[in-house]
């Protein structure tokens, strides 16, 4: 008899992109470029939730 496999549920990213938006809107404000910081922040915080996908994908893969 096989056994189960285990459920693991994924981490999750998108936290990190709105938290850099909206830290980059309020840096953005103190700049004078509140839509500048907004779209900095969002990429910012894309490439950190790439990079969470990336290792939590590569983990999963290992564990099977």
């Amino acid at each position: 008899m096989t056994q189960p496999q285990k459920s693991r549920s994924g981490l999750g990213g998108g936290i990190f992109i709105a938290i850099g938006m909206l830290s980059g809107a309020v840096i953005g404000v103190y700049t004078g470029q509140p839509s500048a910081g907004m779209v900095i922040g969002f990429l910012s915080g894309s490439v950190i939730a790439l990079a969470v996908w990336a290792i939590d994908r590569n983990r999963q893969k290992g564990a099977r």
